[in-house]
Protein backbone atom coordinates (compact mmCIF):
# COMPACT_ATOMS: atom_id res chain seq x y z
CA UNK A 1 0.00 0.00 0.00
CA UNK A 2 1.04 3.44 -1.03
CA UNK A 3 1.17 5.75 2.01
CA UNK A 4 -1.05 8.92 0.67
CA UNK A 5 0.44 12.03 1.10
CA UNK A 6 -0.75 15.85 1.79
CA UNK A 7 -0.37 17.12 -2.06
CA UNK A 8 -2.89 18.74 -4.50
CA UNK A 9 -5.77 16.35 -5.10
CA UNK A 10 -4.54 13.98 -2.38
CA UNK A 11 -6.47 13.07 0.76
CA UNK A 12 -4.19 12.85 4.12
CA UNK A 13 -3.61 8.84 5.39
CA UNK A 14 -5.91 7.67 7.66
CA UNK A 15 -5.53 5.84 11.02
CA UNK A 16 -5.87 2.48 9.02
CA UNK A 17 -2.97 3.75 6.39
CA UNK A 18 -1.02 4.62 9.00
CA UNK A 19 -0.73 1.36 10.62
CA UNK A 20 -0.33 -0.37 7.47
CA UNK A 21 3.77 -1.45 6.68
CA UNK A 22 4.24 -0.84 3.06
CA UNK A 23 3.50 -3.40 0.87
CA UNK A 24 0.83 -4.56 2.94
CA UNK A 25 -2.71 -4.79 2.83
CA UNK A 26 -5.60 -5.40 5.75
CA UNK A 27 -6.86 -8.38 6.36
CA UNK A 28 -9.87 -9.52 8.54
CA UNK A 29 -9.40 -12.96 9.11
CA UNK A 30 -6.48 -15.42 10.67
CA UNK A 31 -4.62 -17.30 7.80
CA UNK A 32 -2.88 -20.32 8.57
CA UNK A 33 0.37 -20.71 7.12
CA UNK A 34 3.43 -23.23 8.04
CA UNK A 35 6.67 -24.42 6.90
CA UNK A 36 5.26 -27.89 7.19
CA UNK A 37 2.69 -30.07 8.83
CA UNK A 38 1.16 -28.84 12.01
CA UNK A 39 1.80 -30.79 14.87
CA UNK A 40 -0.03 -31.72 18.14
CA UNK A 41 1.66 -30.85 21.01
CA UNK A 42 -0.55 -32.12 24.43
CA UNK A 43 -0.19 -30.02 27.00
CA UNK A 44 1.22 -32.82 29.53
CA UNK A 45 4.22 -33.24 27.14
CA UNK A 46 4.84 -29.59 26.32
CA UNK A 47 8.27 -28.40 28.27
CA UNK A 48 10.31 -24.85 27.39
CA UNK A 49 14.11 -25.06 28.05
CA UNK A 50 16.42 -21.74 27.97
CA UNK A 51 19.89 -22.01 27.12
CA UNK A 52 23.21 -19.98 26.80
CA UNK A 53 24.54 -22.00 24.21
CA UNK A 54 24.06 -25.49 24.61
CA UNK A 55 23.80 -24.80 28.22
CA UNK A 56 20.36 -25.00 29.58
CA UNK A 57 19.59 -22.75 32.30
CA UNK A 58 16.36 -23.43 33.47
CA UNK A 59 13.34 -25.85 32.12
CA UNK A 60 9.84 -25.10 32.82
CA UNK A 61 6.59 -28.13 32.24
CA UNK A 62 2.99 -26.54 31.57
CA UNK A 63 2.24 -26.00 34.70
CA UNK A 64 5.41 -24.08 35.79
CA UNK A 65 5.31 -22.06 32.82
CA UNK A 66 1.41 -21.06 33.31
CA UNK A 67 2.07 -20.01 36.90
CA UNK A 68 4.35 -17.19 35.76
CA UNK A 69 3.28 -13.89 35.68
CA UNK A 70 0.74 -13.50 32.58
CA UNK A 71 0.35 -10.26 30.64
CA UNK A 72 -2.04 -9.22 28.20
CA UNK A 73 -0.46 -7.89 24.89
CA UNK A 74 -2.82 -6.08 22.17
CA UNK A 75 -1.02 -5.40 18.89
CA UNK A 76 -1.28 -5.31 15.20
CA UNK A 77 0.59 -8.32 13.43
CA UNK A 78 2.23 -8.39 9.97
CA UNK A 79 2.99 -11.75 7.55
CA UNK A 80 5.67 -11.36 5.28
CA UNK A 81 3.24 -12.81 2.85
CA UNK A 82 1.76 -9.37 2.72
CA UNK A 83 -1.16 -9.20 5.22
CA UNK A 84 -1.75 -7.60 8.33
CA UNK A 85 -4.11 -7.61 10.98
CA UNK A 86 -4.90 -5.16 13.65
CA UNK A 87 -5.73 -5.60 17.29
CA UNK A 88 -4.51 -9.47 17.91
CA UNK A 89 -5.47 -9.80 21.88
CA UNK A 90 -3.28 -12.12 23.09
CA UNK A 91 -2.11 -13.38 26.56
CA UNK A 92 1.24 -15.01 28.07
CA UNK A 93 4.58 -14.68 30.14
CA UNK A 94 7.12 -11.89 28.74
CA UNK A 95 10.50 -13.06 27.91
CA UNK A 96 11.30 -10.25 30.43
CA UNK A 97 9.27 -12.21 33.39
CA UNK A 98 11.07 -16.02 32.38
CA UNK A 99 14.37 -14.91 32.36
CA UNK A 100 13.62 -12.53 35.77
CA UNK A 101 12.57 -16.27 36.83
CA UNK A 102 15.76 -18.07 35.47
CA UNK A 103 17.34 -15.04 37.09
CA UNK A 104 19.56 -13.70 34.82
CA UNK A 105 19.56 -10.89 32.41
CA UNK A 106 20.36 -11.45 28.64
CA UNK A 107 23.76 -13.31 28.40
CA UNK A 108 24.24 -12.41 24.77
CA UNK A 109 22.90 -10.37 21.98
CA UNK A 110 20.93 -12.89 19.68
CA UNK A 111 19.00 -16.25 20.18
CA UNK A 112 17.18 -18.46 18.38
CA UNK A 113 13.75 -19.52 19.34
CA UNK A 114 13.34 -23.43 18.74
CA UNK A 115 10.15 -25.12 17.72
CA UNK A 116 9.07 -28.90 18.22
CA UNK A 117 8.73 -29.59 14.97
CA UNK A 118 12.74 -28.43 14.90
CA UNK A 119 11.63 -25.24 13.14
CA UNK A 120 14.06 -22.11 14.04
CA UNK A 121 14.38 -18.92 13.87
CA UNK A 122 16.69 -15.77 14.76
CA UNK A 123 15.47 -12.62 16.85
CA UNK A 124 18.00 -10.09 18.58
CA UNK A 125 17.59 -10.51 22.43
CA UNK A 126 16.81 -6.50 22.15
CA UNK A 127 13.68 -7.54 20.57
CA UNK A 128 12.68 -9.63 23.30
CA UNK A 129 13.01 -8.03 25.88
CA UNK A 130 11.59 -4.59 27.74
CA UNK A 131 8.34 -5.52 26.97
CA UNK A 132 8.40 -6.13 23.23
CA UNK A 133 8.03 -10.01 22.92
CA UNK A 134 6.00 -12.91 24.85
CA UNK A 135 5.79 -16.50 24.91
CA UNK A 136 1.66 -16.64 23.91
CA UNK A 137 -0.78 -18.79 25.38
CA UNK A 138 -4.08 -17.68 25.00
CA UNK A 139 -5.46 -15.79 21.74
CA UNK A 140 -8.23 -13.86 22.36
CA UNK A 141 -9.30 -15.05 25.37
CA UNK A 142 -8.80 -18.99 24.66
CA UNK A 143 -6.16 -21.79 24.15
CA UNK A 144 -4.19 -20.86 20.92
CA UNK A 145 -5.09 -23.44 18.64
CA UNK A 146 -2.51 -25.55 16.90
CA UNK A 147 -2.60 -24.35 13.59
CA UNK A 148 -1.70 -21.10 14.89
CA UNK A 149 0.88 -22.31 17.04
CA UNK A 150 -0.65 -23.67 20.29
CA UNK A 151 0.01 -24.38 22.68
CA UNK A 152 2.33 -21.85 22.66
CA UNK A 153 4.32 -19.56 20.76
CA UNK A 154 6.72 -16.54 20.31
CA UNK A 155 5.19 -12.93 19.66
CA UNK A 156 7.22 -10.66 18.53
CA UNK A 157 4.66 -8.30 16.78
CA UNK A 158 7.23 -5.76 15.95
CA UNK A 159 8.89 -8.31 13.47
CA UNK A 160 7.61 -10.19 10.46
CA UNK A 161 5.74 -12.71 11.63
CA UNK A 162 7.88 -15.71 10.70
CA UNK A 163 9.84 -14.46 13.25
CA UNK A 164 6.79 -15.36 15.86
CA UNK A 165 7.63 -19.01 16.11
CA UNK A 166 4.67 -21.50 16.46
CA UNK A 167 4.81 -24.63 18.85
CA UNK A 168 7.90 -23.29 20.78
CA UNK A 169 10.11 -25.04 23.30
CA UNK A 170 12.87 -23.34 24.15
CA UNK A 171 14.91 -20.29 23.85
CA UNK A 172 18.43 -20.31 22.88
CA UNK A 173 21.19 -17.57 23.54
CA UNK A 174 23.85 -17.56 21.11
CA UNK A 175 27.34 -15.85 20.50
CA UNK A 176 26.69 -15.04 17.54
CA UNK A 177 23.36 -13.82 14.64
CA UNK A 178 22.90 -17.38 13.25
CA UNK A 179 20.05 -17.55 10.74
CA UNK A 180 17.16 -19.61 11.55
CA UNK A 181 14.84 -21.95 8.81
CA UNK A 182 13.62 -19.37 6.53
CA UNK A 183 16.56 -16.94 7.11
CA UNK A 184 18.88 -19.69 5.81
CA UNK A 185 16.07 -19.98 2.56
CA UNK A 186 16.31 -16.65 1.47
CA UNK A 187 14.37 -14.59 4.38
CA UNK A 188 15.13 -11.45 5.95
CA UNK A 189 18.31 -11.75 8.77
CA UNK A 190 15.92 -9.26 10.85
CA UNK A 191 12.49 -8.38 9.36
CA UNK A 192 11.44 -5.57 10.53
CA UNK A 193 8.33 -5.03 8.02
CA UNK A 194 8.03 -0.92 8.07
CA UNK A 195 11.72 -1.48 6.24
CA UNK A 196 10.35 -3.77 4.30
CA UNK A 197 12.81 -6.78 5.05
CA UNK A 198 11.46 -9.49 3.50
CA UNK A 199 14.45 -11.29 1.62
CA UNK A 200 18.06 -11.11 1.73
CA UNK A 201 19.39 -8.59 0.50
CA UNK A 202 16.50 -5.57 1.31
CA UNK A 203 17.75 -3.13 3.17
Amino acid sequence: MVTRGFSSGRKPPTDTDARIPPGQYLEQGFPVLSAGPTPRVRTEDWSFTLKHGPRPIKKWNWAEFNALPLSRMTRDIHCVTAWTKFDTAWQGVLIDDILADAGIEAPTAFTLAHSFDGYATNVPAKDLVAGKAMVALLYEGKPITPDHGGPARLLVPHLYFWKSAKWLNGLQFTERDEPGFWELRGYHIYGDPWREQRYTGDP
